[in-house]
């Protein structure tokens, strides 16, 4: 199994999320990650999906997605010729005892501290998968009361 990952150029219309997952959902195929958003043209959205299969399911994939009304162009990101980004909320259990420790790991990673409570904080880290996993990991000697993370968003290095 390996992953890739599509970059889609949709038309925003009504559905057009729904129609794209559908496709997998009737295929069988695997999301692991779907994000979607306005870009630089009105009217359009672009979709980054990660799909993980063999090479044929993967193939397939593309093939199928091309073949839907609302998608204008399909590019695969391929790793080194392009830029993956996530972003993550983790809030934390943090009383006046732990706080600093926390405070001092997410600047190690260069996170933020966006909230801060009596008993607990809210860090937001942006990154790579990798990176993002490795903070997690690291924060599990503390008390992780909720995780949000965004899916994977990337771009094509250079002008292309």
């Amino acid at each position: 199994m390996q992953k890739k990952v599509f970059q889609i150029f949709v038309e925003n219309t009504s559905g057009v999320l729904s129609r794209i997952s559908g496709l997998f959902s009737r295929r069988g195929y695997n999301i692991e990650s779907i994000t979607a958003g306005g870009c630089e043209e009105p009217g359009f959205s672009r979709v980054t999906i990660v799909a993980s299969g063999d090479d044929e399911s993967l193939e397939q994939i593309e093939k199928q997605l091309a073949k839907l009304v609302d998608v204008r162009s399909i590019k695969v990101l391929a790793p080194g010729e392009s830029v993956y980004r996530e972003i993550v909320l983790i809030k934390v259990k943090a009383d006046a005892s732990v706080r600093q420790n926390v405070i001092s790991l997410a600047d190690v990673f260069r996170a933020k501290i966006i909230d801060v409570s009596v008993e607990s904080l809210i860090i937001e880290l942006t990154g790579d998968q990798g990176k993002i996993d490795a903070f997690v990991a690291l924060l599990e000697g503390f008390e992780i009361v909720e995780i949000a993370r965004t899916g994977i968003v990337g771009l094509g290095r250079g002008i292309n």
